[in-house]
């Protein structure tokens, strides 16, 4: 991806970021906002699962689906008859979506039941999503989707062919409109409730993988790959 950091008066160019919108300012607890780039590809990148929010016949839909970044492009695909995607390909200039990516790192338990909370990373994006039709395009895509669930993996496997490429359609979604929003540390409990007898801190929330399980029908020859032991 270029660089569109741009110098400040030290000399040291300054980090990229996203400009803020009516639609990206959060009406609540603004100082957890960030447009900094490297924070919202940092909380794209650690994620696999997104949710796609649409307006379908005037009533909202919200679908979790797969997705991969390349640079400020997000891309999603699924069968060519799924109707995000065929709306996506007849609407001009394309459909209007909002995307979520969120991560839970904690449960926050205060003492009163107002000020529970959790820590979380997320990041909203708006756009139109459009469909991909440029063959080398829909190639990357499809790999940087493979690759975001595992990275590696997508040169560790057989490449689509003609007949499965002809039922997957792509779309694009520019990050042109983006923020992401961070929580992190204890309760924020009301100073007169600090001596009630109630635990009050985090518990602290990870994902985690446990080792592979093999098919059934995998010849034994067949290791597990190197880039599975990193996970």
């Amino acid at each position: 991806m270029p660089d569109t950091a741009t110098p400040d008066s030290t000399g040291l160019p300054e980090a990229a970021s996203y400009e803020p919108t009516e639609r990206t300012v959060p009406t609540r607890a603004k100082e957890r906002a960030s447009y900094d780039e490297a924070t919202v590809h940092s909380i794209l990148d650690a994620a696999y699962l997104c949710h796609l929010g649409f307006v379908r016949d005037g009533a909202p839909v919200v679908l979790p689906t797969l997705f991969g970044r390349i640079g400020r492009r997000l891309y999603v695909h699924g069968s060519t008859g799924s109707r995000p995607l065929r709306t996506a390909r007849a609407s001009d200039p394309g459909l209007a979506v909002c995307l979520t990516v969120t991560h839970v790192d904690g449960l926050v338990l205060a003492r009163s039941a107002f000020h529970h909370s959790m820590n979380y990373r997320s990041v909203v994006v708006h756009g139109i999503a459009t469909t991909v039709t440029d063959p080398e395009e829909r190639r990357l895509a499809l790999d940087a989707i493979v690759d975001q669930v595992v990275p590696g993996r997508s040169k560790d496997s057989r490449p689509a062919d003609a007949k499965e490429l002809a039922a997957t359609a792509v779309i694009r979604l520019d990050l042109d409109e983006a923020s992401a929003k961070i929580r992190t540390g204890g309760p924020n409990d009301d100073p007169a409730d600090l001596s009630l007898p109630y635990w009050a801190g985090v518990v602290p929330v990870a994902r985690a993988y446990a080792a592979p399980v093999p098919s059934d029908d995998l010849d034994p020859s067949v290791q597990v790959p190197d880039y599975l032991d990193a996970l």
